[in-house]
């Protein structure tokens, strides 16, 4: 643990030195990718979404490719196409972007449907159907997408199906003052992001991916999550609850966060911590609930003081 310690601070401190004032983002980004899920960041513009995807994909030296997403883009400009080439008379397939380590899908809500679609298979089973022929993407593989909550024209918001593909929601908000001062220096001159180099590599990815495997879950806390996903199926005013896949979910990112903070077991607060950024992008509130202004957030933290906490755990 006292290796790993060390490998997980150097990561975090090479992000955070381009990622300003961003710390819990960066842990929630950090534990995303050591559970191999994907992460959707819904804020407003010019916080570091974009930012935070090169930066990670610069700390571990991964193959990072981006998606502008508008109306007009189609599915094969994310999977790739089958070109014919004269000179052989020959069909050869030319990749697409998802053929990457870390994929920013920018804005993602302003695609259509059928071309958000494309990135399902992607992210469910990591590989890509193209003409019949399914090819497997490089491990480790991570969607980062972004959208805009406050824009609503020309938007396609992301159905419930695929919202449940991703592994964590977040939003980053507004940096304070000082975080902010700090920025301003250091894009006066330069793009820090421009200097930022490898501390780690694939090879580290992996090693921290099975670390978290083995970080122990008491089974009073296992009945912890469990009680929490069950409240959010049963509460009033919540149309659809989480799927036991926020069940694994949650004990995963909470394993995540328990290696990320240096102990190899799993506290009731690391659930709670973890349970909002998990579970409230899983959960579609009656409108009457909406109306009476709750969100998905609330509901969930409303779950958390309501479930008794284990003790002992």
């Amino acid at each position: 643990m006292t290796e790993l310690s060390v490998l997980v601070k150097n990561i975090h401190q090479n992000v955070s030195s381009v990622v300003l004032g961003s710390h819990e983002s960066i842990v929630m980004a950090m534990a995303t990718l050591l559970c191999g899920g994907h992460l959707l960041i819904e804020d407003a513009p010019g916080l570091g979404k974009t930012l935070l995807a090169k930066a990670f994909a610069r700390t571990f030296d991964l193959d990072y490719k981006r998606v502008q997403c508008t109306p007009d883009l189609l599915p094969a400009d994310i999977t790739g196409v089958s070109m014919y080439n004269p000179l052989d008379g020959e069909f050869r397939f030319v990749p697409g972007p998802v053929f990457a380590n870390i994929l920013l899908a920018d804005e993602i809500n302003r695609a259509t449907p059928r071309a958000q679609s494309a990135l399902l298979e992607s992210m469910a089973e990591a590989q890509v159907s193209v003409d019949g022929v399914t090819r497997k993407l490089d491990k480790p593989f991570m969607v980062i997408a972004t959208q805009n909550p406050i824009e609503f024209s020309g938007t396609h918001p992301l159905p419930e199906a695929q919202l449940d593909r991703f592994f964590m929601r977040i939003s980053m908000g507004y940096p304070k003052k000082e975080y902010e001062l700090e920025m301003m220096r250091s894009h006066q001159y330069q793009e820090p992001i421009d200097g930022l180099g490898a501390v780690a590599g694939k090879e580290e990815i992996i090693r921290l991916q099975a670390a978290v495997q083995d970080i122990l879950v008491d089974p009073k806390v296992m009945e912890y999550i469990v009680s929490i996903v069950r409240a959010s199926r049963e509460l009033d005013g919540v149309e659809l609850g989480a799927s036991p896949r926020g069940s694994m979910a949650l004990m995963k990112a909470s394993q995540a966060l328990a290696l990320l903070s240096g102990e190899d077991f799993v506290t009731p607060q690391m659930v709670k911590k973890m349970a909002v950024p998990v579970l409230a992008h899983r959960l579609i509130l009656a409108h009457r609930r909406v109306l009476g202004g709750a969100s998905a957030e609330s509901v969930v933290r409303d779950i958390l003081n309501q479930v008794e906490t284990p003790v002992g755990a």
